[in-house]
């Protein structure tokens, strides 16, 4: 990867944590009435994911440019978490401090967003040694020992992180869920969708480390990427179902679901990348980049759609301005995807 092209793609996850700032700040102040607090706030805490992913492609990038040192190596994936916890304490905050039924949609929505910003600021640290990757890959025997591999300790405890996540959102959305109000309907099965994010993160975080102790196995390859694609059309398949028949309280979870749901098919980009070239050629390889750009433009297309119908039907007024961070998401999934590539194109040369 040449210089410049690193460059490009570190500022792709910065100008979308940007654009999903400046645009959720916008949204908060434009108006007062339903929606604008919501939409504002989850498109706020949407940077946060951006924010994550910047520390993941930093990190992998500093490696491929050979430049990764050890300021590099803490600096990032603190700069990840910190904004991930940032992310959940500022969701708490809303739900304690709830002055409007808005505040408490949006405080456990943001709450369940800081989630995932900590599930992608794990990859970060997990990819703190990605280029034994291509070289395990290259080199090593499905038996071989890496010399630099992590400690057991290390695996194990950056392995749980995406794990005691995903426990979290979904046992909190069982606990909104039995509530029986609106409110809780609403932010339980976004939850439910924030979750199954988190456990797509289980499966990139899976393939990194396992590739670099070299225990990818024969068995797996596609284990983890099969895994990412069922979650994601469950996400996406309960988000249809529970617009089934269409309620005004469904339509912006349903639809949240939806673009949840998208997102896990980017995630599954980088599953199915690191897959397809373990010590093997593929030379489909530089195709699969296109898998976020057309889960990005597919949130941007049903964006447009969501805010036509919003003029008549202010239910649709939500899902249209998050599907647009979503989109912001999925975009900068994109880079990573495409870094990752770069980073294995000898594989797949």
């Amino acid at each position: 990867m040449n210089y410049k092209m690193s460059v490009l793609f570190r500022l792709i996850p910065l100008i979308m944590g940007v654009i999903c700032l400046t645009f959720g700040i916008y949204i908060r102040t434009m108006g007062v009435g339903d929606g604008y607090l919501i939409a504002g706030n989850v498109l706020i805490a949407l940077t946060a994911i951006c924010i994550a992913l910047f520390s993941t492609a930093a990190t992998i990038i500093r490696q491929l440019i050979h430049k990764f040192n050890r300021a590099d190596r803490i600096f990032y994936p603190i700069l990840g978490y910190t904004a991930g916890i940032v992310t959940c304490l500022s969701g708490i905050l809303l739900v304690i401090t709830e002055k409007t039924v808005d505040d408490l949609v949006s405080g456990n929505v943001v709450f369940g967003v800081g989630l995932i910003a900590c599930c992608v600021a794990t990859v970060a640290i997990s990819s703190g040694k990605f280029s034994m990757i291509p070289s395990n890959s290259e080199n090593l025997s499905y038996k071989d020992v890496p010399f630099d591999r992590y400690t057991r300790g290390t695996y194990l405890t950056y392995f749980s992180v995406p794990l005691i996540c995903t426990a979290i959102a979904w046992i909190y959305a069982y606990f909104l869920l039995t509530q029986g109000t609106s409110a809780d309907f609403v932010a339980g099965h976004v939850m439910i969708g924030l979750g199954l994010v988190c456990a797509s993160l289980i499966a990139l975080v899976a393939t990194v480390l396992r590739q670099i102790q070299n225990k990818f196995s024969r068995k797996e390859r596609w284990l983890w990427s099969i895994l990412v694609l069922i979650l994601g059309t469950i996400c996406i398949g309960w988000g249809i179902m529970l617009m089934m028949p269409l309620r005004a309280i469904a339509i912006a979870p349903g639809f949240v679901l939806i673009g949840l749901g998208l997102i896990c098919y980017s995630i599954s980009s980088k599953v199915i990348l690191l897959a397809a070239v373990w010590r093997r050629k593929e030379p489909l390889a530089n195709r699969i980049p296109l898998i976020p750009v057309g889960t990005a433009l597919a949130c941007l297309f049903l964006a447009a759609f969501l805010f036509e119908v919003s003029y008549f039907n202010v239910n649709f007024f939500v899902p249209a301005h998050i599907m647009v961070g979503l989109g912001a998401v999925c975009f900068t999934l994109f880079a990573i995807v495409s870094i990752l590539e770069s980073g294995t194109s000898k594989q797949s040369d």
